[in-house]
């Protein structure tokens, strides 16, 4: 790709953005649209309207100010610990890139002084990108010690910005742990395994066995029931009834517009399915009257303090290791109930099947990284469709062509990738909805590097020559050859998935769409206005994708980085906003994700690492190809270290107090830790008895985790006192 075609993608990415902003600026100061760019404001009542003024139809930027200008504080008062988090994945990846920018400032003129590969001119418009990359530097040209060294600073630079944001991060944990009221997952645990007994019922197990164990910390239980035939039940009740509604607002418009030829039509076919939901309805409320005998061998068990279910989750309950098996519980709201009723089998059939369908997903997505690659290539492309020959010779065609369709034909298939990932964890039997987040995360982003970035890497080449791949020790060389030759590419991929798909998220044109569609033709209110929540599993690893592509071309392409650079500094503004007016959680994991940021930045620059010492033998200075190997070592050896100095603090909220618990032998210095950690938790418990509040918390707790099909099934009324068919069961 030369730099014109470049320019070309930059110039069309950077002009929708715009639109994108303008868009924004203009519609959302309709009040009409506040459902779709304010629904957070709207549900909590603080959205404030006013009349109609020549402002509204102008474009602005307040919006800008006010979202730099709110406080860390502010937003965790807002949206929770996990959007701060999120928030602070832009922060780290800003100071990161900023530093290799600075860098950078060296390292292109170098690059482009080289005459590896073309004898150095000034003709930039038609100059390859290659030019800009270490490809260009002379072999054996003693500029390469500066990349040499500089893959060292940049390497301490980050790691000491790993180690001081997994610090920040821990001692955020601790904080809003302290400073928060007590949380009723603080008091439970989820206890699995119940030994089967031929006289009781697994309930009075539970009750028996935590009543004699712990006879001053047990509160209750809850034992979880099959439900999944009442769920399903349900589930069709539910549909039904939004059917009458969606039937009810159509029949309510065609009177007031005069088509009465067809309301005779519907009103059979509302009155069927009226009769169809009230038989679903009865048979809803009979599967829970006889469901009280299906009881699963699973239990949530809730204590009168946080020391309590700390001490029932660390001690091991039964002589038996495969019996009254203890984990965190998740929050009421984050449960997931379908797999609770799963059996055994169904369950190790279900991870299989989800591992079988992430390799599909890959194997298939190998069809459009090969047509994205070919686009790239366009003496490919004539050979293989020679009939376009004279389209593609337009220059500007063939600009558009290489620089912008490929990038955004991938963007298109990676689409789908996101919403297919969080099925497949769905079905890997996890308990949470937070743990089928974080566990399609790690889907996502590992698909991500892997299609987008190694084969994107690989069938570059591969179109070309195959037999270089056939070796595993070449894999350094390999990489090394083929890495910096993608580089323009990567760089038309930042600007499209990275400037134009997060300048769309202002926009919210899908939502927006349907907005109108709902208002105007299907005549449907706001009045069960639902505010979505940030799709982490979506956007985190996009954001580590391309935070592994700096990292790796900030040497070898170090053109690549003020793009990225923008993409942070426009994602920052740009989640910052729709963080404060649309989204809002709808469970915490408290920071939980940050530990895969981690991770996925010690492998970029693992990988960076990899292909340093790949293209330093090729460019024929073995000294330093030699001098790069005990950089991967050290980086791994400071992985290792902060995993074992901040990961057991995010392993739940009792670590955070007794991670010094497990102690093999009690001298005098390991028992000063283990009673000032018990000291700090009970000094907790104590100051909200103190408060004198626990009453009203131990009567909520009780029921707080019931099954949600177990809870009655109501019919609400709409505000003007008619029956609406929408069914809600009771809060939970």
């Amino acid at each position: 790709m030369i730099l014109s075609a470049l320019l070309t993608s930059v110039g069309i990415n950077l002009g929708l953005c715009l639109l994108f902003f303008t868009l924004y600026s203009v519609l959302k100061k309709q009040p009409g649209n506040a459902s779709v760019y304010a629904p957070r404001l709207v549900l909590e009542g603080k959205l404030q309207t006013s009349n109609f003024n020549f402002e509204r139809i102008l474009p602005s930027a307040s919006w800008v100010r006010k979202a730099w200008e709110t406080s860390e504080e502010e937003l965790l008062s807002i949206s929770g610990l996990d959007a701060v988090i999120f928030m602070r994945i832009f922060v780290f990846s800003i100071k990161m890139f900023t530093f290799a920018m600075i860098i950078a400032i060296i390292l292109i003129p170098i690059n482009y002084l080289g005459d590896q590969l073309t004898m150095a001119d000034f003709d930039l418009p038609n100059k390859s990108l290659e030019s800009f990359s270490i490809s260009n530097v002379n072999d054996g040209s003693n500029r390469l010690w500066i990349h040499f060294s500089v893959a060292y600073i940049f390497t301490g630079f980050v790691c000491y910005l790993l180690y001081s944001e997994f610090k920040y991060i821990s001692s955020k944990r601790i904080t809003c742990f302290y400073s928060s009221e007590p949380k009723l997952h603080q008091f439970t645990v989820l206890v699995r395994s119940i030994p089967v007994s031929s006289e009781i019922s697994f309930s009075e197990s539970v009750e028996n066995f935590f009543t004699l164990n712990y006879p001053d910390t047990y509160l209750s239980h809850i034992i979880v029931r099959r439900t999944s035939k009442l769920q399903k039940l349900i589930s069709d009740a539910d549909n039904l009834s939004r059917r009458l509604l969606h039937m009810k607002s159509r029949r309510s418009t065609q009177q007031k517009v005069g088509r009465a030829s067809f309301l005779g039509r519907n009103v059979d076919l509302f009155d069927q399915y009226e009769k169809k939901r009230e038989f679903l309805l009865e048979s809803v409320r009979m599967e829970q009257a006889l469901i009280t005998g299906q009881e699963v061998p699973a239990a949530f068990v809730s204590f009168k303090s946080r020391f309590g279910a700390a001490i029932a989750l660390r001690i091991k309950q039964g002589a038996n290791p495969t019996e009254w098996n203890t984990e965190s519980a998740p929050e009421p709201q984050d449960v997931y109930w379908p797999f609770f009723s799963a059996s055994f089998m169904r369950i190790w059939i279900s991870k299989y099947m989800a591992i079988v369908g992430c390799i599909i997903l890959t194997v298939l997505f190998f069809g459009p990284v090969l047509l994205v690659q070919s686009l790239t290539h366009l003496n490919q492309l004539e050979t293989w469709f020679p009939f376009l020959k004279g389209i593609l010779s337009m220059k500007l065609v063939s600009q558009v062509i290489t620089g912008y369709l490929p990038s955004l034909i991938l963007q298109m298939f990676l689409y789908f990738v996101p919403p297919t990932m969080i099925m497949l964890s769905s079905i890997q039997g996890y308990i949470a909805r937070s743990q089928i987040e974080k566990s399609a995360c790690y889907k996502v982003l590992w698909f991500t590097i892997w299609n987008v970035f190694f084969v994107n890497v690989l069938s570059g080449s591969i179109l070309y020559q195959t037999t270089v791949f056939l070796e595993l020790k070449n894999i350094p060389n390999v990489l090394a050859v083929a890495v910096p030759g993608q580089a323009e590419f990567f760089i038309a991929y930042v600007v499209t998935s990275g400037w134009t798909s997060t300048s769309s998220e202002l926009v919210q044109l899908m939502q927006l769409i349907w907005s109108f569609i709902e208002r105007n033709i299907l005549g449907r209110s706001d009045d069960h206005l639902e505010v979505p929540s940030v799709l982490y599993h979506r956007e985190i690893p996009k954001i580590l994708f391309f935070g592994l592509l700096g990292i790796t071309y900030f040497f070898l392409a170090p053109l690549i980085l003020p793009f990225i650079l923008v993409y942070f500094c426009l994602g920052y503004i740009v989640f910052r906003n729709q963080l404060l007016t649309v989204y809002s959680p709808k469970y915490e994991t408290n920071g939980k994700f940050w530990p895969i940021v981690h991770n996925s930045t010690i492998f970029s620059l693992v990988l960076m690492h990899i292909i340093a010492f790949g293209i330093f033998g090729l460019k024929k200075i073995p000294l330093a190809s030699g001098f790069m190997i005990p950089l991967p070592v050290m980086t791994l050896l400071f992985n290792n270290y902060c995993r074992k100095r901040f990961l057991p603090m995010f392993n739940s909220y009792a670590a955070e107090c007794l991670q010094n618990i497990k102690l093999v032998k009690f001298d005098c210095w390991k028992e000063h830790r283990f009673s000032k950690s018990h000291h700090c938790l009970i000094k907790k418990d104590k100051d909200d008895l103190n408060e004198g509040t626990m009453d009203a918390f131990y009567e909520k707790l009780v029921t707080a985790y019931r099954d949600p099909a177990l809870s009655p099934i109501r019919i609400t009324e709409n505000t003007d006192g008619h029956r609406s068919p929408l069914l809600q069961g009771t809060e939970v």
